[in-house]
């Protein structure tokens, strides 16, 4: 698959999930998740949430900037490798501002709580799996009538 295939699989699974798993490092080393709405899918992968100064994702994140981002959604999932850096930009936050956002900072892009995540996206790895669930079925009982490995989709690797 050419590249820009590959992104824009990436990014069309990003879009159609809105909701992924934010990994970070906490200070034991561990790996902590969290869900975030993503606002924003830029064309090379890149991506951007809101979230608040005070939360643990922040704190973690200012300490260890290597984070994974996960989606899935039906039979597409992706898992997305990256930079994190917090973003304070004041005309950026009121940019990207939204009335989902607002229900979880209802004082507004300028109270000094919001933030941004950004994600400098490197690499993703995507599963597909077409027809859904019978077609998945139907696979497993080929597989196990003509004593093969089961196949069920598509699935890469993409430098972002």
């Amino acid at each position: 698959m050419a590249e820009e295939q590959g992104i824009k699989k990436v990014t069309d699974i990003i879009n159609n999930s809105r909701i992924g798993m934010l990994t970070t490092i906490n200070a034991e080393g561990a790996l902590v998740s969290r869900p975030l709405a993503v606002q924003e899918v830029q064309e090379d992968g890149d991506l951007w949430f809101f979230t608040g100064l005070g939360t643990s994702q922040v704190a973690q994140l200012r300490a260890d900037s290597r984070v994974n981002v996960s989606f899935g959604k039906s039979t597409e999932w992706v898992s997305v490798a990256g930079t994190a850096h917090v973003v304070t930009d004041r005309a950026k936050i009121r940019g990207m501002w939204n009335q989902v956002v607002e229900a979880w900072y209802p004082d507004g892009p300028e109270s000094p709580e919001v933030c941004l995540i950004r994600v400098d996206s490197e690499s993703a790895e995507y599963w597909t799996s077409p027809g859904g669930t019978m077609a998945t079925v139907i696979q497993w009982v080929k597989s196990k009538v003509t004593d093969s490995r089961m196949s069920v989709g598509e699935s890469g690797t993409v430098e972002l």
